[in-house]
């Protein structure tokens, strides 16, 4: 069983959905079988959780390799006085289940998570059937359970089918194989230096030709590789953006200090999100 950076038996870490998500897998993937993952009804809520001391960790999911970045959890980050320390990537599987008895030909409706139904696009035009979206992907299988619905299915993951005691019709119905999340876990503090580490920061720069490419040189100079870049807007003042950044090193490491130093001549406002081992 894979370890991650803080193992432990009792340990508990809040996600967002119900018993079978995908963030519950990636929980027990990451932290081991002893750990006790506490589902929670929103990611506001998982970070809520973890600053009110309710739980060690929260994990979060970051970014789809079909659907691009989180944006509310990065928005989270930026509110929030906790940090990234430690990083998990799961491969997405994604079932059609059903309750038992219930085949294809008897399923009109799907449910699931809106992202999930977008990743299953293929099978679902092929099928001929009508999507209803929920706010989690094992909530639908818990539902389609509880309602006891026999002309309906619910894409999730084989683990909710199991909790559930729905029986899988179909898996591996997403219409690209190469689908996987990246989740972060959050908590009080990141993680000290392995030699082998990432930094996420967020930083703002004036809205002027040139402030970006000032912004990112001492990284260039430095020698500090830049994983990822992206920006968001600025609530409140249109047009204008906070930038995350992912860069290889911890912010403990000599070049990256350096870089940031730079970044700070030439930048309005710099957070640094966390450093944490790399995946």
């Amino acid at each position: 069983m894979q370890r991650g950076p803080d193992e432990g038996y009792n340990m508990k870490v809040a996600f967002q959905g119900e018993r079978g998500a995908y963030s519950e897998e990636a929980i027990i993937g990451h932290f081991g079988e002893g750990v006790e993952p506490i589902p929670k009804p929103s990611l506001r809520d998982v970070f809520r959780s973890v600053e009110m001391g309710e739980v060690e960790y929260g994990l979060v999911p970051a970014e789809n390799t079909l659907e691009g970045s989180i944006t509310q959890t990065y928005d989270l980050l930026l509110e929030s006085e906790l940090k990234i320390r430690g990083e998990t990537i799961l491969r997405i599987v994604h079932c059609l289940m059903a309750n038992p008895g219930v085949s294809l030909r008897d399923v009109r409706r799907v449910y699931s998570h809106p992202q999930a139904l977008r990743q299953c696009s293929h099978f679902i035009e092929r099928n001929s059937l009508e999507e209803v979206p929920m706010y989690d992907t094992a909530g639908s299988a818990k539902m389609i359970k509880e309602a006891n619905l026999r002309d309906a299915a619910a894409i999730a993951s084989r683990r909710a089918a199991e909790i559930y005691g729905l029986n899988i019709l179909f898996e591996g119905i997403e219409s690209n194989p190469e689908n996987y999340t990246r989740f972060l876990i959050i908590g009080h503090e990141d993680h000290p230096p392995t030699g082998r580490d990432k930094t996420t920061i967020a930083f703002k720069i004036e809205h002027a030709p040139g402030t970006l490419f000032k912004a990112l040189k001492g990284f260039a100079e430095g020698g500090v590789n830049l994983t990822k870049i992206e920006s968001r807007p600025i609530l409140g003042r249109p047009w204008e953006y906070t930038f995350y950044l992912d860069l290889e090193g911890h912010r403990e490491d000599q070049p990256v200090k350096l870089a940031l130093k730079e970044l700070e001549k030439t930048s309005l406002y710099i957070k640094i999100l966390g450093s944490y081992p790399r995946a």
